[in-house]
């Protein structure tokens, strides 16, 4: 089992915290695994096993519980019979019709640290932050970063390398990285696929049109770090004599995004210093799926770099934007506690214009925040300051990428 330490770190803090800690993301991508790490983690810091209450409301064993009230009287007795601070810990939470009044109960009128996942980010939103008051504390979940699925597979040093290629063709699903061969990933990507399509989008959504829905799903998913919208979309598939409305798309495009299944970087004017509510890029959760949507005949080693970057660095902690400045485009522009950064992302330098493009759009930034381009290139070179990072360097060491 993979210690997930690049969420762990920044969850510690919070062990003991009233807030309530909200772990999200894609259906299987780990987030239960992580919520018994917490757990262990609680006991081995000489928490008592009776303190900890966990429910893990997809096992049937607990079936009973999806009734507000049962889940409500469950609890509520352990917690009496418990001595100082109990910590609550409820995986998939959202399977209880009005769990937020519930929640909110226990945090009112107990000595409670609770810890809830969901593969839905309206956990965050909606009814449970109007109970919750901002009380909440999220954390974004994603499949294996391709550190941790170089720690899953046991191998270290310069060893790692070499497993770079099968992360990008099969992504960081746990239940994808156990698999050996080819055969046996695929057929566990394409039914993870269809669970997430049809638990977290179709049935949660009580999508009226299914194959509409999975066909803006695919094309979202194929297109992996484009410039999206509603209309752009709804356009596309007409093109393709798949007819379906913009409002539609809009409709489908926010249960995507609820379902974890794709991200969404908002674009960022870095001169006027302020958010555009428009030309949003989309970027699909993990490299798997992506890959076995994309067309088969198209070059898009781009967007999967860009959309592996992407990944990395939500998974990090990192709020991401698209970076806009004048009439070009900064792959990504992210905040964090410690400040801003600027990160190009590019397959190889391998011509002059290539470096032109991905090295003069930092520089047409005026602002002393650290500037890096992350490529493929076997040897790197800085430039005016830019730093040049090699990517399997930069997914491997936390350390390379400063903020300022």
């Amino acid at each position: 089992m993979v210690l997930r330490e690049l969420y762990l770190k920044r969850i510690r803090p919070f062990y003991h915290s009233e807030f309530v800690k909200i772990l999200t993301g894609v259906r299987r991508c780990g987030k239960s695994t992580l919520l018994r790490q917490i757990s262990e983690e609680l006991i081995a810091s000489g928490i008592s096993s009776d303190k900890i209450i966990d429910i893990n409301f997809e096992n049937y064993a607990y079936n009973s519980l999806r009734n507000p009230d049962a889940f409500y009287r469950h609890v509520e007795d352990r917690i009496e019979d418990a001595t100082g601070k109990t910590y609550l810990l409820f995986d998939e939470v959202q399977f209880v019709d009005g769990f937020e009044r519930v929640v909110n109960s226990f945090r009112a009128t107990h000595d409670v640290s609770m810890f809830l996942t969901g593969s839905n980010s309206k956990l965050l939103s909606g009814d449970l932050a109007s109970e919750l008051g901002g009380r909440t504390l999220s954390f974004r979940i994603m499949p294996f970063t391709f550190g941790e699925f170089c720690d899953f597979r046991g191998v270290q040093g310069a060893a790692r390398a070499s497993l770079f290629d099968e992360y990008l063709r099969w992504g960081g699903f746990p239940l994808v990285c156990a698999e050996r061969d080819e055969a046996s990933k695929a057929v566990v990507l394409d039914n993870l696929y269809d669970s997430i399509v049809l638990k977290d989008v179709i049935l949660r959504n009580k999508i009226a049109s299914p194959h509409t829905l999975e066909t803006v799903l695919n094309f979202v998913v194929s297109q992996s770090g484009s410039t999206l919208s509603g209309r752009t979309i709804a356009a596309s598939l007409s093109d393709q004599n798949r007819k379906v409305s913009a409002p539609t798309v809009y409709d489908y495009l926010r249960a995507i995004e609820s379902a974890c299944i794709v991200g969404k970087a908002t674009r960022y004017d870095v001169r006027g210093k302020k958010v555009l509510a428009f030309e949003e890029k989309l970027y699909v959760c993990d490299l798997g799926l992506f890959q076995q949507r994309k067309s088969p005949v198209a070059e898009d080693i781009g967007h999967a770099l860009e959309t592996l970057v992407f990944n990395e660095l939500v998974a990090r902690g990192f709020k991401v934007f698209v970076g806009k400045i004048d009439a070009m485009e900064i792959d990504f522009m992210i905040s964090g506690p410690e400040g801003k950064a600027y990160v190009q992302v590019a397959y190889m330098l391998a011509s002059e214009k290539t470096r032109e493009r991905e090295f003069g759009s930092l520089e047409a930034v005026r602002d002393n925040y650290p500037k890096y381009v992350v490529t493929l290139d076997p040897v790197t070179r800085n430039r005016n300051g830019i730093i040049h990072l090699g990517l399997i360097d930069f997914l491997l060491d936390e350390g390379l990428l400063v903020l300022g």
